[in-house]
């Protein structure tokens, strides 16, 4: 049986108003299974309106009981952790294992922080002189917009609503439409959780149906998006006439850098091997150029390559498959022609370098190798456009500068990582790489106090913690003299 998702507004399930639908893929299976709302700028005026006239009531709202909404919300995606985690598999291709281990916990987690984040939230105050105080008010900003996408659906769904709910807005989401089933799930439980009709509205559609609807409503005060750099271009071109507050998280082509005195264990190096293939390759943070230090390059080839050519890929439900299958068949040819070019600018393919058949149900899939190519300059096209699939490019390098300059010659600047057994190298690299997250001797370590972002072309603006909360609201200063 087909799956039909709806759009909801105002508290309540609704069919797209134009009536049209999108079909929504298993990429595993390479076929459709369900169906989600195509909607367009009259579906996007609706959410807005319930928006609007939700937001005063939810601003006044108590900090606690806006935390008890968001912590019954948790309670209930944890309640549904396993069917969660299968349907996001089924949607992404991505291995229940994974969605069962990451994405599930942590859109938990992203509830459960900024439900007690908002309660522990401290104000401000400056005592001038004997006879003024000035103190600051934090308030929402009414109506906002979170865009999130397809790669990590709730995980990232949540990562934006959850600030914007606590800090007293009213949302307006839109999930990705290739992705869209946990999102619209999380509503139905958003309902379920007792939060009020508005406060919380999803629509479902294209970017350019639903997207730049909601960018360029005269109400939504506030935009946070994650997604391509193009896209976010075309957001900040089309916000700023109107001086909307943007968050844009955008691409990122992150070094990994190896230096020899590293001294890998086996568990550093299938970290390493995870940061350039866990999703299939389809996050942000992967580490798609492997800089190595030329003295131990042989050396680590040898072992990192041992490693991922024991990658299981395979049907996402089985245990103990590490890859599933790319998430859309117009992503799936991107990255085999990307693979296809790093072939033609010279690059010499040390495994994988083609697409998989999966016997069994999996048979029509859309699965692509885990892929290693070396022989490439760093300022090919190959290592300086995102792929985001399982495509890794390994670089030697000799010394420290070399290193860092290889690392900062990208037009992107999300994150980094770096090994090394040197204390002193590893602070005097991280201060010098032009990224906004750098991981030393690990990756994907997150600590969701800490501020997430990017420079250059990987976005604008900080994510988590308290950059969040000021993100979702206005600050005012209050002066106040004292008699």
């Amino acid at each position: 049986m087909t799956l039909v998702l709806a759009n909801l507004i105002d508290g309540h399930a609704q069919a797209p108003r134009a009536g049209r639908y999108l079909d929504v893929s298993e990429p595993a299976v390479g076929a459709a299974f369900a169906r989600c709302p195509d909607s367009d700028a009259s579906d996007v005026d609706a959410a807005v309106e319930a928006a609007r006239r939700a937001a005063a009531g939810w601003a006044a709202t108590a900090p606690e009981q806006r935390a008890q909404h968001l912590n019954r919300l948790a309670d209930l995606v944890e309640r549904e952790l396993d069917a969660l985690a299968e349907l996001e598999s089924r949607n992404c291709g991505k291995p229940v294992a994974l969605a069962r281990s990451l994405d599930i916990p942590r859109a938990v987690a992203n509830l459960r922080f900024f439900a007690a984040a908002i309660t522990q939230w401290a104000g401000e105050s400056h005592a001038t002189d004997d006879a003024t105080l000035n103190y600051t008010l934090r308030q929402p900003l009414g109506v906002v917009a979170c865009i999130s996408p397809w790669n990590l659906p709730l995980y990232l769904f949540t990562w934006k609503i959850a600030p914007a709910l606590a800090a007293g807005n009213a949302v307006v989401s839109k999930p990705s439409e290739v992705t869209p089933c946990t999102a619209a799930r999380l509503g139905e439980l958003a309902v379920e959780a007792g939060f009020p009709p508005g406060v919380l509205n999803i629509v479902h559609g294209h970017g350019a149906g639903v997207g730049q609807a909601l960018v360029e409503h005269a109400q939504v005060k506030a935009i946070s998006f994650t997604g391509s750099t193009r896209t976010g271009a075309a957001i900040a071109a089309a916000a700023a006439p109107k001086f909307k507050k943007l968050s844009l998280e955008l691409g990122g082509k992150n070094p990994a850098i190896v230096f020899a005195d590293a001294d890998l264990s086996d568990a550093d190096l299938d970290t390493i091997v995870r940061s350039g293939f866990a999703n299939q390759g389809e996050i942000c943070l992967c580490g798609s150029r492997l800089l190595v230090e030329r003295s131990f390059y042989e050396t680590f080839k040898r072992r990192y390559l041992e490693r991922v050519r024991a990658l299981r890929v395979g049907d996402p439900r089985e245990a103990g498959v590490d890859l599933g299958a790319l998430v859309s068949r117009a992503h799936y040819d991107k990255v085999v022609g990307c693979i296809e070019r790093a072939r033609a600018e010279g690059g010499t393919i040390l495994c994988g370098g083609a697409p998989l058949r999966v016997d069994g149900r999996c048979a029509d899939g859309w699965f692509v190798a885990p892929t290693v190519i070396e022989g490439l300059a760093n300022d090919s096209a190959t290592n300086q456009d995102e792929i985001f699939g399982p495509v890794v490019c390994l670089i030697p390098f000799d010394g420290e500068d070399e290193a860092v300059a290889l690392a900062n010659q990208s037009g992107y600047g999300l994150a980094a990582s770096l090994w090394t057994g040197g204390l002193d190298r590893a602070h005097r690299v991280a201060a010098r790489l032009e990224t906004g997250i750098v991981w030393i001797n690990c990756w994907l370590v997150r600590d969701l106090r800490t501020p997430f972002g990017g420079v250059k072309n990987s976005g604008v603006g900080r994510e988590g913690g308290v950059e969040a909360l000021r993100f979702f609201t206005d600050a005012k200063n209050v002066c106040l003299r004292l008699r």
